[in-house]
């Protein structure tokens, strides 16, 4: 996504009511990040799990956290969001940056990126492809999504660094 959509996609998030944002960061979505860190409304954590601990105890004093990361760390939590997020049906949006979309991303990227959209379905989690054309369908989808179940936005990994 480009940096404007990236930007206006964390506004309409906040415009909403979504002012809890926390994660590790991942540079698919440096400019959502950035956007979050000059309004003061992101909270870096150092792991996916730990991004997830805070973001459920939000959703537990009713308000819907949004937790972004890369799909590695994704991979990582599959235990943490079954086990707690799924089993408990705690409302939050994942923000996922998918490297390994391009065939010519790192390589470390690309045997996840091959199997994330086998990963979110395995699991049952509801996810949409966020464009520079959709975004703003796929905020109201995904807020829609939080009054009965978790979801996952994903963001392709379009550019190499």
């Amino acid at each position: 996504m480009k940096k404007l959509s990236q930007r206006q996609m964390f506004d309409e998030f906040l415009t909403i009511g979504i002012d809890n944002f926390i994660g590790v960061p991942d540079s698919t979505m440096k400019h959502f990040i950035s956007q979050g860190l000059k309004k003061n409304k992101i909270l870096i954590a150092t792991r996916e799990e730990e991004a997830i601990g805070i973001g459920v105890g939000i959703s537990l004093s009713n308000k819907i956290p949004l937790i972004f990361m890369q799909n590695a760390g994704f991979a990582n939590s599959i235990s943490t969001i079954t086990s707690l997020v799924q089993l408990y049906e705690i409302p939050v949006i994942f923000l996922i940056g998918w490297r390994g979309y391009l065939k010519n991303d790192a390589p470390e990227h690309k045997k996840i990126g091959n199997i994330q959209p086998k990963l979110l379905q395995t699991i049952g989690l509801e996810s949409k492809v966020v464009t520079d054309l959709n975004w703003k369908k796929s905020v109201k989808w995904a807020i829609e999504k939080t009054k009965k179940s978790s979801c996952a936005l994903i963001i392709r990994r379009e550019f190499n660094d």
